[in-house]
């Protein structure tokens, strides 16, 4: 086991390599997550750093087999790969079906394919030649296609999106008379009613859903950015319904200004799909 230590830890001369909210520190040998140490075993350990030596490539069993468990050790390889694989995955909070990090190649091997940051590069054994990386060398979101940002702040601002829609389900309920009350100034008797009924029935399903985005982004529930997907639809018809709101206090603030308003509100929940799918990376499949 020594001797494959040292392939996989010579293979590669960076010190740190971050991805996503992990980091790895080959001179610790910890696995870290936001900053927690993480318990991660030494074989799977080296599984994921030579992964991560190699991301966006196929490393393939075979080379798996004499990188990791040398000639000379006896063991039952492909469960022990198969265990240490499994134990990367869990430590990650990644599955095999739908996978964010490492992918499985049928018969062929694995391929790590998240983004990847390398940081503290070793210096080289003749300091006259140093290699200084390009200036604009930014990592980049592989489906936006621009600088992937702070992850506290895309979270940051996807929650106070949460907040502001709260706010507004919480204040037409403590004000549902005076909705009433405009509304009847130019609905009919029906009208009006529908009008507020849809507004109890949409804040009332509202308050709950942005309590749980509220608590999945504050808590990083790392299966948020899916969930989100699958709900965006809801959401985008829901957003919409509550843009016309502005629009209730067009006698208050003016024609301009609730259409304005109703503007903005109408590309909010476009923008919070946008912050969750740059806070929470989608992996990438071949």
């Amino acid at each position: 086991m020594g001797n494959a230590t040292l392939v996989v830890v010579a293979h590669s001369e960076i010190k740190i390599v971050r991805f996503g909210v992990f980091e790895l520190d080959r001179r610790a040998g910890e696995l870290r997550k936001s900053g927690v140490k993480l318990r991660l075993q030494e074989q799977p350990f080296q599984l994921l750093a030579l992964l991560l030596d190699r991301a966006g490539e196929v490393v393939t069993r075979d080379e798996l087999r004499r990188l990791l468990w040398p000639s000379d050790t006896f063991v039952d390889f492909d469960h022990s790969l198969n265990t240490a694989i499994n134990k990367v995955r869990e430590a990650l909070g990644d599955s095999a079906s739908r996978p964010r990090y490492v992918e499985t190649l049928a018969r062929r091997g694995y391929r790590f394919i998240a983004p990847v940051q390398n940081d503290g590069a070793q210096e080289s054994a003749d300091s006259s030649l140093k290699i200084q990386a390009p200036v604009d060398s930014i990592a980049m979101h592989p489906e936006l296609e621009v600088p992937i940002p702070r992850r506290g702040v895309t979270r940051g601002l996807f929650a106070l999106i949460q907040l502001m829609y709260l706010c507004f389900y919480l204040a037409a309920l403590f004000r549902l008379h005076a909705i009433e009350g405009i509304a009847d100034s130019f609905l009919p008797v029906w009208g009006a009613i529908a009008l507020v009924a849809v507004v109890l029935v949409t804040a009332g399903v509202g308050i709950p859903l942005r309590c749980y985005l509220i608590s999945g982004i504050g808590f990083d529930y790392q299966r948020l950015g899916e969930k989100f997907r699958v709900m965006f639809p809801f959401v985008l018809a829901l957003d919409q319904l509550w843009a016309v709101a502005p629009f209730l206090l067009t006698q208050k603030i003016g024609l301009g200004a609730a259409f304005a308003a109703s503007a903005a509100l109408l590309y909010v929940p476009f923008s919070e799909r946008t912050l969750i799918r740059m806070a929470y990376l989608r992996a990438a499949t071949s």
